[in-house]
């Protein structure tokens, strides 16, 4: 039994020693003080100042397509010889075709183009279809040819732009969404009709036809071609509609 309480007391002792030492350790370690009130500001001040502000969506969708933008005015009409107008296109081939409503520059006796870098040009209709699409040719292109890609496919709920020159106001950009496709429209007085359409409610006005309708990837999924206007005032009421390049339409996609 000696033997025993010989060999266990240095034992004893070296347990409790260990334990006075892990006492004081952990008393002598205190909490960290908390963060006061102007430290704290100066952190979320740093963190915001340190962060990348990241552009909207639409921003990159309107410098996107920016450069493709064509501004269309025409002179003399069917019934005016004096008659001037205003509308929209979009560059659509390497060559600087142009994209358009049919509508924009059917029986003009002029078509002049500008495009974003500015430059002028007389244009010609090299194409049309029945579903109010048109092609122009420029007789001049800019010094920088940025075609827009086109794509076809929307869906209802879909991010929507429009981008065009509404009562002259260049280079005007509005965001919607789709709100319906495959729309029927009358068109001269009801004697013809427009099927197959977009609907959409991003803001148009007279000056907007023939422009872009885009998605959220800056893709060119329709022409503008209409807005509905039951009153005599031609205003922007929430329902505009453009000609797809896909799935409808008479006279089925772009003209080629």
């Amino acid at each position: 039994m000696a033997s025993w309480s010989r060999r266990l007391g240095p034992l004893v002792l070296g347990a409790l020693g260990a334990l006075v030492a892990l006492v004081a350790f952990t008393s002598w370690q205190r909490p960290p003080e908390p963060l006061t009130r102007t430290e704290v500001k100066s952190l979320v001040a740093t963190a915001i100042a340190t962060a990348e502000a990241q552009p909207a969506r639409s921003a990159e969708v309107f410098r996107a397509i920016l450069p493709s933008l064509v501004l269309i005015r025409t002179e003399g009409s069917r019934e005016r010889a004096e008659a001037e107008s205003i509308g929209s296109g979009v560059i659509v081939n390497a060559d600087g075709t142009i994209l358009t409503a049919h509508h924009v520059v059917d029986g003009a006796r002029r078509i002049e183009v500008t495009f974003a870098d500015g430059t002028t040009s007389a244009a010609q209709v090299i194409d049309a279809t029945t579903n109010d699409l048109a092609t122009l040719r420029p007789e001049q292109g800019p010094s920088l040819v940025v075609p827009a890609v086109l794509a076809g496919g929307p869906r209802v709920g879909d991010e929507a732009f429009a981008v065009g020159n509404p009562f002259g106001l260049s280079g005007s950009f509005t965001a919607g969404v789709i709100s319906g496709l495959n729309r029927t429209i009358p068109v001269e007085r009801g004697a013809r009709r427009l099927t197959g359409l977009i609907q959409f409610d991003a803001a148009v006005n007279p000056g907007s036809s023939g422009g872009p309708l885009l998605n959220r990837d800056a893709q060119v999924v329709g022409i503008v071609t209409a807005l509905a206007n039951p009153s005599e005032d031609n205003a922007f009421l929430g329902i505009g509609f453009a000609v797809p390049f896909t799935g409808g339409g008479a006279g089925g996609g772009p003209p080629r």
